[in-house]
């Protein structure tokens, strides 16, 4: 008996959702046939609502991913917010000093290195492109999978069954698809909280990005549309309850000590959320009728804003993969169709989880005084003195550094 779809994509995740609908719209599959299993698609924005707390990074890269997804389009542009340069500097120095790392888009011919969006609206856009174009959305939750030599069999928590010739986990750093397919992860716990908010500052964030490094974390500050701050705060697991927790004005204190008053008195503009920060590394990507994006199969540190860039890589390489498949009328669950899924991103995700380990390492290590301190602020300005270098970040921020898919290579 033939399953009910040729591929199933479990989550409704940022990940899941632009793969379900790229691989609608350029599988070379009926779109009808591609299944997304997400439990509910977000709320529309209010008209004038402020900025959502759970805002990304997107890189030049994950917008070409996402037009190709039919989500750009659907975006309120008005809420999204360039950033045209990045800052960074270590807490030895001084964010105008010669020895802080700066880097502009108009160094490098483009008008910005990226752009910060809220989750929730870049979820909804792929969501409707994914729907408009034919795919099936189901809204229900994953209870339970069993994968066969044919198929992969889908168990919901409302009693629904479903099948499919590839299973593809999106489904989150504690997936049940991943637990079917028995892969098996390598987790480090870096022992930090990040604490995210939204602040006004007393002076314009200058379409900036910026961000310091403390001996205990790094603290960032992304620009916003209505001229307010997105903040990503890394904290050792002992400080974090008190920031947590402490009066609103104790809270901005501390927050524009850390920051060394860069823009000013800063004040609290929403609630305070946080989440643990660790590394999760899939020792394989693929099994027979599965493979995983996102974090299922990948989690960074956040201290460079990759890790939904990462996901939208996997779900455009995926995508690639399958529509070869299609091409050559081959099944999409084949095990040679997944592992050249795999063979193009797992290196370029490890490598990625590597050098923000590293950064987290030796910045935090080397953040206070001595001649640790010392050699790791000459770093950053030597970077900075370098055009050679400074371009190569530059084209790291933008998502164009390493093999990429070709729907993050080239406009759709």
């Amino acid at each position: 008996m033939s399953p009910d779809y040729d591929i199933v994509v479990v989550g409704g995740g940022l990940a899941g959702a632009c793969a379900a609908a790229l691989l609608a719209r350029h599988a070379g599959i009926e779109p009808q046939r591609v299944a997304l299993l997400a439990v509910e698609r977000p709320a529309a924005e209010v008209a004038g609502a402020p900025p959502q707390l759970r805002v990304v990074a997107i890189s030049r890269a994950s917008e070409r991913v996402l037009r190709a997804a039919g989500a750009w389009a659907r975006l309120d542009q008005g809420r999204l917010c360039a950033y045209e340069r990045m800052r960074v500097w270590h807490q030895a120095g001084v964010a105008s000093g010669a020895d802080a790392l700066c880097f502009d888009a108009a160094d490098i011919g483009e008008p910005n290195l990226g752009y910060i969006a809220e989750n929730g609206a870049l979820l909804r856009a792929c969501i409707d492109s994914f729907r408009d174009a034919g795919g099936s959305l189901i809204s229900a939750q994953l209870a339970a999978a069993a994968i066969g030599a044919d198929h992969a069999a889908l168990q919901c928590t409302d009693g629904r069954t479903l099948t499919a010739r590839l299973l593809v986990g999106a489904d989150g750093a504690r997936s049940l698809v991943r637990d079917a397919a028995r892969l098996t992860v390598r987790v480090h716990d870096y022992r930090q909280i990040a604490i995210v908010a939204t602040v006004r500052t007393a002076r314009a964030h200058q379409h900036t990005a910026w961000q310091r490094f403390l001996s205990t974390g790094p603290v960032a500050l992304l620009p916003l549309f209505d001229a307010s701050s997105s903040i990503v705060w890394s904290v050792d697991e002992a400080q974090a309850p008190e920031l947590r927790d402490c009066s609103e004005a104790q809270f901005n204190q501390r927050l524009q000590a850390a920051l060394d008053g860069v823009l000013g008195a800063t004040a609290l503009a929403s609630e305070r959320a946080s989440f643990a920060l660790r590394s999760i590394a899939a020792d394989s990507y693929v099994a027979p009728r599965c493979a995983l994006i996102g974090d299922a199969a990948h989690v960074i540190h956040p201290l460079a804003g990759q890790g939904a860039n990462l996901g939208l890589l996997d779900a455009a390489a995926l995508c690639e993969a399958v529509a070869g498949a299609s091409a050559q009328r081959e099944d999409p669950g084949a095990m040679r169709v997944l592992r050249g899924y795999e063979r193009q991103r797992r290196t370029h995700n490890l490598l990625m989880d590597a050098a923000m380990s590293a950064f987290r390492s030796g910045f935090g290590a080397g953040a206070g005084d001595g001649p640790a301190a010392w050699l790791l602020d000459r770093a950053l300005g030597i970077v900075n003195r370098s055009g050679m270098l400074k371009r190569a970040f530059a084209r790291q921020a933008l998502g164009m550094a390493g093999e990429l898919p070709r729907l993050a290579r080239v406009a759709v």
